[in-house]
């Protein structure tokens, strides 16, 4: 049986990185057994940092900000990227059941070969045409609700990287050997002409085409108007976006294949009071919770990484990061 399909095109009504975040979120939480959301929407002048990164080690915002930009944070991990009018982004939301990642990248596939673009997966976060990256992907989870998603560079502001992203060496090669660094491209050079309205229409139409079924076009009606004004405000709160920042008594920092982690702590009366983590790893919820595991505990290697260890792991990749975790406070021994 096909699932209930849904589609919402939020990029005539807002270009708010933080509204725009909020309706993510809104329905992700709220779609229904058996269904699968597509959304499109669009950021203007925006870097968008992943859940667990230190926004200032990220992004020269204060620059961003004095030339009209926004800094935001959203809930998936991965690194820091750049949104405009020449970009479009799309979100797949889905329960357990129907998250399906093959399917949502051959959705994406099917819009592109409309235009005569074949697409490829690279890596576990990576969309390239002709050896050339267009899409930076990135995955949430939480309470049996997913989303995958990314972004579809068309006619976007290439140069916006280096005036707005800090991006150092080490943190280009966080991957080491397990990935070659792919040349970004806008889709609108290999397939001249194409714009983000057509790549839109192309999606709509690929996702009715790969799930056999048309989509309900939903409006911010159907939404509960109060919850996005609120989780809007906690999207553009500075402490969600920047953190709490405290003098670091303890740092451990290292580089693994599935990305890298700084840990800074602070202690007092060898108790740790407080914990931080700066990471662009893909398992947004686990490294996440490194910070809270971690509080109360004694600064002593071996009993962080005892802590460290408790975290629940759901799959491979959050086990690989709490053994990366553990292994990075007991080197320093």
């Amino acid at each position: 049986m096909a699932p209930k399909l849904y589609f919402f095109d939020n990029r005539a009504v807002s270009r708010d990185p933080f509204r725009n975040l909020a309706v993510e979120e809104y329905l992700t939480r709220r779609v229904p057994g058996g269904a699968v959301t597509l959304y499109l929407w669009q950021n203007r002048k925006t870097v968008v940092i992943g859940r667990n990164q230190d926004a200032r080690s990220e992004c020269r915002v204060d620059a961003l900000e004095a030339d009209g930009g926004h800094l935001a944070r959203r809930l998936s991990g991965g690194g820091a990227v750049y949104h405009d009018d020449g970009n479009l982004n799309f979100t797949f939301c889905a329960g357990d059941g129907m998250y399906d990642e093959a399917r949502q990248v051959a959705v994406i596939a099917r819009a592109a070969a409309s235009f005569g673009l074949s697409i490829e997966k690279t890596g576990r976060n990576d969309l390239t045409a002709k050896g050339r990256k267009f899409s930076g992907n990135a995955y949430y989870h939480a309470g049996g609700r997913n989303f995958h998603h990314g972004t579809v560079l068309i006619d976007a502001d290439m140069g916006a990287l280096a005036r707005w992203l800090d991006t150092d060496t080490s943190k280009l090669h966080t991957r080491g050997v397990q990935s070659v660094p792919s040349k970004v491209v806008n889709l609108s050079e290999l397939a001249p002409g194409l714009t983000v309205d057509a790549f839109a229409a192309a999606m709509k139409e690929a996702l009715a085409a790969e799930y056999g079924a048309p989509a309900a076009e939903l409006t911010e009606s159907d939404f509960d108007g109060a919850e996005l004004d609120r989780r809007t405000a906690f999207f553009a709160s500075d402490e969600w976006r920047f953190g709490r920042r405290f003098p670091a008594t303890g740092e451990w920092s290292g580089v693994f294949g599935w990305g890298r982690l700084r840990l800074s702590v602070k202690a007092e009366e060898g108790v740790i009071t407080a914990a931080s983590v700066d990471s662009d790893g893909m398992a947004s919820e686990v490294i996440a919770a490194l910070p809270e595991a971690l509080a109360g505990c004694p600064a002593e290697p071996e009993a962080m990484a005892a802590r460290i260890r408790a975290i629940p792991a759901a799959d491979g990749l959050s086990r690989d990061v709490l053994q990366s975790a553990a292994s990075l406070v007991l080197a320093h021994t």
